[in-house]
């Protein structure tokens, strides 16, 4: 399983990105979630992710700037990021849970993240 982040980029603050994740490789099973941040020196943390088919959470940091949404076979999700303020800078990772196989457990997979940089 492959997660291709791409969109990341320099803006400055009150700009706007979008990003996007695409999931490619082989599996039965494939639910792209959605995403996570780390900024330089900090854990990584939840920013917006799918908790069902419709239903979603955010980030309060980010709730009324962020929205998150995917196509409907869950193999591709976006981040429409608006009203960028520094403090959003850091690198974003998709996640998703996927099976390998027909007998294989769903486990968690990340991309390989894409840079956001917000200037002030």
């Amino acid at each position: 399983v492959q997660l291709q982040a791409s969109g990341g980029g320099l803006v400055q603050a009150g700009g706007s990105l979008t990003l996007s994740c695409e999931a490619a490789g082989s599996f039965s099973y494939i639910n792209v979630k959605g995403w996570y941040r780390q900024a330089p020196g900090k854990e990584r943390e939840l920013v917006a992710i799918f908790t069902g088919d419709e239903s979603t959470n955010y980030a309060d940091s980010v709730k009324g700037r962020f929205t998150i949404s995917r196509n409907n076979d869950k193999k591709t999700v976006y981040l429409q990021m608006n009203s960028l303020k520094s403090e959003d800078t850091g690198v974003y990772y998709c996640n998703a849970r996927a099976a390998v196989s027909l007998i294989a457990q769903p486990t968690d997979w990340w991309g390989q993240g894409t840079q956001v940089t917000v200037s002030s």
